[in-house]
């Protein structure tokens, strides 16, 4: 059983019933400015006077959940990746679409499955949709996904391998997130679009979970990709709840790794205020020009003493080879932007420090990018004797 659970809006208080007529607060959002993060997003509350389990602290009970290989996700240590001897991958590559996305999708579809709902409507850069589309056709729902045309091809073969509608954005990610919310709201379907569905918070909240039942401690500090701020709210999120209910007692020091062309969070980290970027990068899973969950996230990080830091493309894609020849993990830009963040800020860190790095998606999901630092075999032989 679930315990009793309600919205809060994260900005004024205001509380909810937790229902699929609401997203985000309708006060706040009216304050709603373009081209700014999203106002008034809701956070899960749990009430409870007793102890609990953490499986418990999810707002659909488990009865609604799909028998699907998504979460519990391998937690280990490199022994050739670097001298610190407590760094740990949390390794979601291994989640049933291969990306962290599907922690927030399978919560999706549960919900949806609870309250007789049969088309779940997104956009997405190419994770985000491949996993709802994936988790969804395992569920009997469909997935309609917003997609823009520069998306990695692999993402978009992933997605229609599904099964799902696959509607081709001239744009980018922001305005696939405004014409997939336009076309929700006009269809009355379930919006699965980050941070403005309160239940993409929620549902990747889980990794905090699981680190805390791994470790059986929280970890010191955890790397965490970030471009919506959504991946980062939920990890906020897990050990809040953990803090909440007496398993914890502190916040791990939590890192947001931003691309330095992508960079919107840690500027306003920085300043105080949220401005439009531009985003060029090849981590394209986290280049947004406007955060979504940007203001959750930066109150999240201010609260909690978080810290960030920018990494370069190619700082980003020495990461991931590094990571594939000295770990055997393949992990895509976005993912290995943990790594890229760690490797430029470890003098600063405790050597015998607990430190997590989060790895977000499989490299096979982008393939164009691991060729950057890849060099193709130029001839081909017959016979062994042709080896120098």
């Amino acid at each position: 059983m679930a315990i009793k659970s309600k919205y809060i809006c994260s900005d004024c208080g205001r509380e909810f019933e937790i229902s699929p007529d609401i997203m985000i607060c309708p006060l706040c959002s009216k304050m709603q400015e373009p081209n700014e993060p999203l106002r008034g997003i809701l956070e899960v509350h749990y009430n409870s006077e007793s102890a609990v389990k953490i499986e418990t602290l999810f707002p659909v009970e488990k009865k609604w959940f799909p028998s699907l290989p998504v979460g519990n996700t391998p937690l280990w240590k490199a022994e050739h990746l670097d001298i610190f001897p407590n760094l740990y991958l949390k390794d979601d590559t291994s989640n049933l679409t291969g990306s962290f996305k599907d922690r927030a999708s399978i919560l999706v579809a549960a919900f949806a499955k609870k309250h007789k709902i049969n088309e779940i409507v997104l956009a997405s850069t190419g994770n985000a949709g491949s996993s709802m589309a994936g988790i969804a056709a395992a569920c009997g729902l469909k997935t309609t996904i917003f997609l823009p045309k520069t998306a990695p091809k692999a993402k978009m073969i992933q997605a229609l391998q599904y099964g799902a509608k696959v509607i081709s954005v001239d744009g980018n990610y922001d305005k696939a997130f405004d014409l997939s919310l336009e076309y929700s709201k006009k269809h009355r379907l379930l919006s699965r679009n980050t941070a403005y569905n309160p239940l993409t918070i929620e549902g990747k909240k889980s990794v905090s979970f699981e680190l805390f039942q791994q470790l059986g401690k929280a970890p010191d500090y955890v790397f965490v990709p970030v471009g919506d701020g959504v991946i980062i709210s939920g990890v906020y999120k897990g050990f809040k709840d953990l803090m909440q209910f007496g398993f914890i007692k502190k916040m791990p020091t939590v890192i947001a790794v931003q691309a330095e062309g992508s960079a919107a969070i840690h500027n306003a980290l920085k300043s105080g205020t949220f401005q439009v970027v531009d985003s060029k990068t090849i981590a394209d899973s986290i280049a947004v020009d406007v955060p979504r969950g940007g203001y959750y996230a930066l109150k999240q990080l201010q609260k909690y003493q978080g810290k960030s830091i920018l990494v370069s493309d190619e700082e980003i894609l020495s990461a991931q080879k590094n990571l594939s020849e000295k770990a055997g993990l393949f992990a895509e830009p976005a993912a290995a932007a943990s790594y890229a963040g760690f490797l430029k800020m470890k003098n600063e860190l405790p050597v015998e420090a607990t430190i997590v790095l989060l790895i977000t998606g499989t490299g096979l999901k982008d393939i164009d990018a691991a060729m950057e630092k890849i060099i193709f075999p130029q001839n081909t032989i017959k016979s062994i004797k042709e080896i120098q």
